[in-house]
């Protein structure tokens, strides 16, 4: 880690990694920062693992979390962060993988926090091109930080953690069971997820106030078309307003439901929220709008969905409606 005294920028300088070396079960950001700590990924157990997954799009991060812990002298923790942490991990040379909202189809995307300037306000990234590295304004990143309930990462050599041991740590163990969740659930054993979350809200007495395993819960609920998962939704804005995920979840139920002017309101929130996060949520909220009879709303909605997702497979019916 090094400080400009000039500028006041603290920041680490990490490895950099192809960004094709992104992989289902051990995710770029966990490739990188393995390297970082001197450990070469070990490739026979990523491409073993690899083979449970094939065909599915995105990151299982429960994966790379157990291969960097029980191939590489790794350990991990996975917990709700602040500003003030990131600031103290990079001041003691360790670098964290945050969860911030995507854009088009992502949903949300993982990006290592880095550095920060003092000066400036802002919070320096790890961008995977020679030379390069993010700079969002503090404001701004705490913002969008937020809706995903501050979620963090932090991954160390054993020995440093030890160092780490009398801190603080929120929702470490229910974050993590809301990773294990989250496999089980990919894999389609919905009833061992939900025999696990209940198991980690009987044991921690603050699972309850984790939006992180609240949203599991709910969704596995949303996904078996049972009503209690609104109140999980509910529950989770309650202790997070800008918890954009519950928001969405809520309008996916209730637009099944046929509920429409409901779940127009659900989409409506998440999108003052977040306007430029998940393009499809547009789809969807021109699909109540369309229902509730106000075409002009629709047309609108629909072309925010194109704007932001342009290579939509439905992109022709699309355009067909809007310019009918």
């Amino acid at each position: 880690m090094f400080k400009n005294e000039d500028s006041n920028i603290h920041q680490i300088s990490l490895p950099l990694v192809n960004k094709n070396e992104d992989n289902t079960v051990f995710p770029l950001v966990i490739n990188v920062i393995s390297r970082f700590w001197g450990e070469e990924p070990p490739n026979t157990e990523i491409e073993t693992r690899s083979k449970n997954y094939k065909g599915y799009k995105g990151s299982i991060f429960i994966e790379g979390l157990e291969i960097i812990e029980t191939k590489l002298k790794l350990s991990s923790i996975v917990y709700r962060g602040s500003l003030n942490d990131l600031k103290k991990r990079i001041d003691q040379g360790i670098p964290c993988i945050v969860i911030l909202p995507g854009i088009a189809e992502t949903i949300q995307f993982a990006t290592i926090v880095c550095g920060y300037d003092e000066d400036e306000k802002r919070i320096i990234t790890y961008i995977p091109e020679p030379d390069s590295f993010g700079a969002i304004p503090e404001d701004k990143f705490v913002e969008e930080w937020a809706q995903d309930d501050f979620m963090t990462m932090l991954i160390c050599p054993a020995d440093v953690m030890e160092i780490l041991k009398n801190d603080s740590f929120p929702f470490s163990q229910s974050n993590r069971v809301a990773l294990e969740a989250e496999r089980l659930r990919i894999k389609g054993q919905t009833a061992q997820a939900m025999n696990l979350i209940q198991n980690t809200l009987d044991r921690y007495t603050d699972a309850s106030q984790n939006p992180q395993l609240l949203l599991m819960l709910a969704s596995i609920l949303n996904e078996h078309d049972d009503a209690k998962c609104t109140d999980y939704y509910k529950k989770i804005i309650e202790i997070n307003p800008k918890y954009y995920l519950a928001y969405r979840g809520l309008g996916n139920y209730f637009l099944k439901k046929k509920n429409y002017s409901i779940s127009n309101t659900y989409y409506l929130e998440a999108t003052k929220i977040s306007p430029k996060r998940y393009g499809p949520i547009y789809k969807n909220l021109g699909l109540t709008y369309m229902n509730l009879g106000d075409n002009v709303s629709a047309k609108e909605s629909f072309k925010q969905y194109l704007e932001q997702v342009p290579v939509a497979k439905d992109r022709e019916n699309i355009l067909e409606f809007i310019n009918s």
